[in-house]
């Protein structure tokens, strides 16, 4: 390692190089062999790409053809575990040197960690090396995102069981999980991952104002993900086209009851939150209210003024202004939390509710941690699926938004 912390900038450069030009006509499986060429240059005997699991509960390694298998890692109580737990490097010893654990990013987006481990006698690896492969990990995250586009082989990966068709429709619908600038963080989880049929949310940022939704289609399976993919391509469409909230509940509301009649409906919370002066305004249809979490505390929940849930209002005919809009103003720091039903009706097989008081008390709890946001929200998903023995009755999902001031540097990390 000597020769190569010596002449560390030739040896960044060369490593930079053998990825991005290895990349532009890489074979996507071809990936491993290319995190192990780049982190060769930098002296690494070993470097190796590790995906989270859809429920973010398991890492497992994306391998070089021909190489030995590999146990998982679990998200809890290992090192590897850590580096993505708290998205920062973890650093071990290793037979014959040191190991040093990197969380894979994309912006916030928590995609993984790489391992590498450096053959060295010195007991801890210099800042400049850390700082040289934490550079190599950001690379290698951005080539997994983007690659992922054009083959299968990281979802075999990350699915630890078979994908109801209902639940591949709903995640081929999820933009990323996380987003974050230096004035918002937005995140959100939906669960069971491999079953989930009617929940879904959406989020953009244009300009000052980010956008955000959360859906909830009636009934289960097939039907429930048809209804929710609807209400969220018409929530886009009509974003796109620069309607306010009003106006975008109602086209929802007409696509719905046009396709699907009065029967089928959707619960949904339409929300824009303004980054410059931190107002939340908001349309509620027939959804469980957001709750408005200040410091270590919930300090109240933003119940607004309900309208009849998206496909049914078009029995009134009120149009747009059958749906009220309602605003808050929120502090620097504060976080919104929005979840579909499933979450607080969450129950054990005695039938105690994991309800909203418990739900409020988990966040407040969570949110005083200093964890970065996602894992807040990774951690208050498995506190669910713990209430339910593994097992919901009904797809849960959750969605944090954080407004940041601009002087605040940690992006929810």
């Amino acid at each position: 390692m000597g020769q190569v912390t010596e002449d560390l900038g030739t040896a960044y450069a060369a490593a930079l190089d053998t990825v991005l030009r290895g990349a532009h006509l890489m074979p996507p499986d071809e990936l491993p062999d290319l995190a192990t060429a780049g982190g060769s240059h930098l002296g690494a005997t070993a470097t190796v790409l590790w995906v989270v699991d859809y429920e973010q509960v398991t890492l497992v390694p994306l391998l070089e053809r021909g190489s030995e298998p590999r146990e998982r890692q679990s998200v809890d109580g290992t090192l590897a575990g850590r580096a993505f737990r708290t998205v920062e490097p973890v650093e071990s010893e290793a037979p014959g040197g040191r190991r040093l654990w990197l969380p894979l990013l994309d912006g916030v987006e928590r995609l993984g960690v790489l391992e590498v481990v450096v053959e060295t006698s010195e007991p801890v690896l210099p800042d400049a090396l850390h700082r040289a492969f934490g550079q190599l990990a950001h690379l290698l995250a951005e080539l997994l995102l983007s690659n992922n586009a054009y083959t299968d082989h990281y979802e075999w990966f990350r699915r630890q069981q078979a994908m109801t068709l209902s639940a591949e429709m709903q995640h081929a619908l999820l933009p990323p999980l996380t987003f974050g600038t230096d004035r918002v963080v937005i995140c959100g989880l939906v669960a069971p991952a491999y079953e989930v049929g009617g929940d879904a949310f959406d989020y953009a940022l244009n300009g000052n104002i980010a956008h955000v939704a959360v859906f909830d289609a009636i009934g289960h399976g097939l039907q429930s993900s048809l209804l929710a993919t609807l209400a969220v391509a018409t929530y886009r469409s009509s974003r796109r086209a620069g309607l306010d909230l009003a106006e975008s509940a109602h086209r929802i509301d007409r696509a719905l009851h046009e396709t699907f009649g009065s029967e089928r409906f959707v619960t949904a919370l339409l929300g824009q939150l303004d980054i410059d002066t931190g107002v939340f305004r908001w349309v509620n249809a027939g959804h469980p209210a957001a709750m408005l979490l200040r410091g270590t505390q919930v300090v109240k929940e933003l119940d607004g003024d309900p309208c009849l849930p998206l496909g049914l209002n078009g029995l009134t005919g009120d149009g747009p202004q059958g749906f009220t809009v309602t605003s808050e103003s929120l502090e620097p720091g504060d976080r919104l939390l929005l979840i579909t039903d499933g979450v607080d009706e969450a129950r054990t097989q005695d039938g105690e509710f994991f309800g909203r008081t418990r739900l409020a008390e988990f966040a407040a709890r969570e949110a005083a941690s200093g964890l970065p946001t996602p894992e807040v929200m990774r951690r208050l998903q498995q506190a669910i699926l713990r209430h339910q023995t593994g097992r919901l009755q009904d797809d849960a999902t959750t969605l944090f938004i954080e407004w940041l001031t601009g002087r605040n540097e940690r992006l929810g990390l």
